[in-house]
């Protein structure tokens, strides 16, 4: 495993004063600057970061252009109005998800931490409901994933946002109440920045994905589709 430093102090330091000046006219003048400090190291280490899922999460490599957001801000429906964003996130969907639909390993850092993510947070209603029917069959499955030693150790319960009554169609008295209420899934560990300008980076985040895959892996099971029959050759009819 790579102990390369990716970013320097300096990368911190921009985006300290992104935050303080986010407006175009102050970027367009150091766009190279971020360039340099943040988004040419980002590649970098995503490149590496893959070649360490491809050997316990293969599913989740992601070619890194795809796996960087973009600094730039979706403004259109936003009260806030300001153009770029003051942290720095990447994703990895699972290969056969559709529009990164499902459970994701994903990761941001800011001047200030680093977050490390698997799990759901804006799910659609369908998804919501694909995932509460897959804890409904198979719950003691995931409550053996939450309650494994090493992930409650290190990344604590189950986070997210829930409903204060169960869903429809389900029991209030379900022996899987507390995690059918939620409306997001995931786990989440958030480390101080110094990491980031660490050799620590590399390890860190490998260290917290090989733990929250399982979870992760579960939870794309709502998804899991059957194999499509076989085309045949020739027509029968």
């Amino acid at each position: 495993m790579t102990s390369k430093t990716f970013f320097s102090p300096d990368a911190l330091a921009f985006l300290r004063s992104l935050q303080r000046n986010n407006r175009r006219e102050w970027f367009q003048p150091r766009k190279e600057k971020y360039e340099k400090l943040i988004k040419a190291p980002m590649l970098e280490l995503l490149g590496c970061l893959n070649d360490e899922l491809a050997s316990f999460a293969p599913n989740y490599v992601t070619p890194p252009r795809k796996a960087m957001y973009r600094i730039y801000r979706d403004t259109r429906f936003s009260h806030d109005k300001t153009p770029y964003k003051t942290h720095i996130s990447c994703i990895f969907p699972r290969v056969t998800a559709l529009k990164r639909e499902g459970a994701v390993l994903y990761f941001h850092f800011t001047a200030k931490e680093l977050l490390i993510f698997g799990g759901i947070y804006s799910p659609e209603r369908e998804e919501v409901m694909a995932y509460r029917a897959l804890i409904n069959e198979r719950y003691p499955e995931l409550e053996n994933i939450l309650s494994h030693n090493k992930v409650r150790k290190a990344l604590g319960g189950l986070q997210g946002e829930t409903m204060v009554r169960m869903p429809k169609g389900h029991s209030e008295d379900h022996p899987a109440e507390s995690l059918l209420r939620h409306k997001q899934w995931f786990l989440e560990k958030t480390l101080d920045a110094s990491v980031v300008t660490s050799p620590r980076l590399v390890p860190e985040l490998v260290k917290h994905f090989e733990l929250m895959l399982p979870f992760v892996e579960f939870m794309n099971q709502a998804f899991a589709q059957k194999p499509k029959p076989k085309r045949m050759p020739f027509s029968v009819f």
